[in-house]
């Protein structure tokens, strides 16, 4: 693949990682409300935020290499692997439907006194690492999928989905004191929730298509 085909085909690459980085990490759970309830405390802001954001980056780079070395071994895993990533990303969606139709908030509670930054980065990695979802969405759904990239794009996939993840928990740590009164309103949550489903839904059917081309 030489340079100029590399480059025209980075972008949709890297977008795709990051839609799908957004619509995993874009959810009402016990990590956001933690980098919200910092953000309004305006403690440790920066510090909570960057290692949730290269927590993420390290599991997304695991994740596609990891399963790259597989899918290189076993080449005739990758279209299983693509039908379950499409499946997964349909009931997510669904799942992520069914949320819309309901009202839920997220709350924080800022009540206490400060913590220092090792406490606080314990609390954060606890939140992160001790969440087998985290797993789950990084490691194996987008390291599976960010595998099924030819090699040079692979790259650009990481970078888009570590891209969102930065900027999910950035917006939330940094713009706290905004997000919270709209985080409070369960109407708002309906509307993400329904783009989250939205982008899901096409990202399965891209992924089926993507497996019945390769067969």
């Amino acid at each position: 693949m030489n340079t100029v085909n590399t480059v025209a085909l980075a972008w949709p690459v890297f977008i795709q990682g990051m839609a799908l980085s957004f619509g995993l990490i874009v959810a009402i759970g016990a990590q956001n409300a933690f980098v919200l309830r910092q953000g309004l405390r305006r403690e440790h802001v920066a510090s909570v935020v960057l290692f949730c954001a290269l927590a993420d980056a390290v599991l997304i780079a695991a994740g596609v290499l990891g399963m790259a070395q597989a899918l290189g071994e076993r080449p005739m895993l990758a279209r299983p692997l693509a039908l379950a990533g499409a499946a997964f990303l349909a009931v997510y969606g669904w799942q992520a439907l069914r949320r819309a139709q309901q009202a839920h908030q997220m709350t924080a509670t800022v009540a206490g006194a400060g913590v220092g930054r090792a406490a606080v980065l314990a609390q954060a990695a606890a939140f992160t690492l001790l969440n087998p979802h985290v797993y789950l969405d990084t490691v194996m759904l987008m390291g599976s999928i960010g595998a099924q990239q030819p090699a040079a794009l692979r790259g650009w996939f990481v970078a888009g989905a570590s891209g969102a993840s930065l900027a999910w928990f950035a917006l939330l740590g940094f713009g706290a004191r905004w997000l919270a009164p709209l985080f409070s309103r369960p109407r708002a949550w309906q509307v993400l929730d329904g783009l989250i489903a939205l982008t899901m839904f096409v990202m399965s059917a891209l992924l089926v298509r993507h497996a019945l081309a390769g067969a």
